[in-house]
């Protein structure tokens, strides 16, 4: 990976990491980086965090964002910590948290990385000098930035570092970044933002290798020929395009789009009147979701903890103090609840894999056509960006083993909808 940072990414931390020589100051406060996938960036982005914490003269704050809660988690614990551990840096730290919620990477002179909640309150009552804003390309809008830049006000030497791999048409933020980026380039600005891509051209034939050396800083290093041709076999042509050439397309990773989930979510939403409640538990059996909706599609995630051992008693409340039906999967791990609930006076509703695939299909067409509208929360944003289908018949259901993502909290929302 040294080789791919040497060979291309060098000039990043060359320019980026310019001085004005009147003000002292970075003579950029922002950096905009846009590459294929699987081309250096965790590396890339823990150097410049290492650099700010360890060579800057005095302690630093670093945030590191992603596009959900649970994928800057990932990334900074199980990618970014292993790698920083696994080196000669590896003296100067000073703890790792790995408790949710509180994860972060400690140095002994008392700069920190913690991770932060991709939300519009994350950097609240928070001081930083380099918030990191990784895979911008599922922002729909530019709250992520907002909730941060007030974060940097007191700091004239702090940058805002934002990295992503291209979007689709969905990708607000990140395209006018782009947009920014490119004009700054043809006027050939030398402070404010220093912007950065490697991507092909548009016309470029996309099965010619000379097209993929083109914007492909890691080939020939840690990526071969022969990943990208069997890449090109394998993914469809928009996935290809974005992933490999970093080229905005009109398609969507995601099953919910970004784009859709965000005009659904609001933190106005509160269920009231005629309710009815969704539960899940994940396949895992590790932790659980309860969701509350009411006849007019408004609907809360109200609990989601870990273990199983609560969720008894957390349901019978729920359902005698609303005089409400629990909803699940009788085919699904939750099912294993629904004769106890039964027989604790319980309403339970009980789900065929037949009607979870019509539910499914139902919350989809009512997200889209803006008639669910849900209370937004961390953990349903995670879900919701993750989740995929699972075929089953001509129609589909959500995949609970596709991937890493915890997709309990959507499926409860699902049922509960319905």
């Amino acid at each position: 990976m040294s080789l791919v940072i040497s060979a291309s990414f060098r000039v990043i931390a060359d320019v980026a990491s310019e001085i004005d020589e009147t003000t002292g100051l970075p003579a950029f406060r922002e950096v905009v980086v846009t590459v294929p996938r699987q081309s250096g960036k965790t590396t890339l982005v823990l150097a410049w965090e290492l650099h700010r914490c360890l060579m800057w003269g005095r302690m630093q704050r670093v945030a590191y964002t992603a596009q959900t809660g649970s994928d800057a988690r990932r990334k900074l614990i199980d990618d970014q910590a292993p790698l920083l551990l696994g080196s000669p840096f590896k003296v100067a730290v000073d703890k790792v948290h790995k408790a949710q919620g509180n994860e972060a990477i400690v140095f002994k002179n008392g700069s920190r990385i913690d991770v932060l909640a991709s939300t519009d309150s994350a950097g609240h009552g928070r001081t930083l000098d380099l918030p990191i804003l990784d895979e911008v390309f599922a922002d729909a809008d530019d709250r992520r930035e907002q909730a941060l830049l007030p974060a940097m006000a007191t700091r004239p030497d702090a940058q805002l570092f934002v990295v992503s791999t291209m979007g689709t048409e969905a990708s607000a933020y990140l395209n006018r970044k782009v947009e920014t980026g490119r004009a700054l380039v043809v006027e050939d600005a030398n402070s404010g933002l220093a912007y950065f891509e490697w991507s092909a051209d548009v016309g470029a034939d996309i099965d010619d290798p000379k097209t993929w050396w083109s914007c492909m800083p890691a080939l020939g290093h840690t990526i071969s020929e022969e990943t990208v041709r069997h890449a090109r076999t394998t993914m469809s042509e928009g996935d290809f395009r974005r992933s490999m050439l970093n080229q905005k397309t009109v398609s969507d990773e995601r099953v919910i789009p970004v784009s859709v989930w965000n005009s659904a979510c609001s933190d106005d939403v509160r269920p009231d009147g005629k309710l009815r409640f969704g539960f899940d538990v994940n396949s895992e059996r590790s932790a659980a979701s309860i969701v509350v909706a009411d006849a007019d599609g408004r609907c809360e995630l109200i609990d989601f903890q870990e273990g199983l051992g609560w969720c008894v008693d957390r349901l019978v409340e729920l359902a005698r103090k609303w005089e409400a039906p629990i909803v699940l999967d009788s085919f699904g791990p939750a099912g294993s609840f629904a004769d106890e609930l039964v027989s604790r006076g319980v309403q339970v509703v009980r789900y065929s894999t037949r009607e979870m695939a019509y539910a499914c299909g139902q919350l989809f067409d009512r997200l889209a056509d803006g008639r669910v509208k849900v209370r937004r929360h961390q953990v349903l944003d995670d879900a919701a960006a993750g989740a995929r289908r699972r075929a089953t018949g001509d129609a589909w259901v959500w995949a609970r083993k596709d991937g890493d993502t915890d997709v309990s909290a959507l499926v409860a929302l699902t049922l509960a909808a319905d």
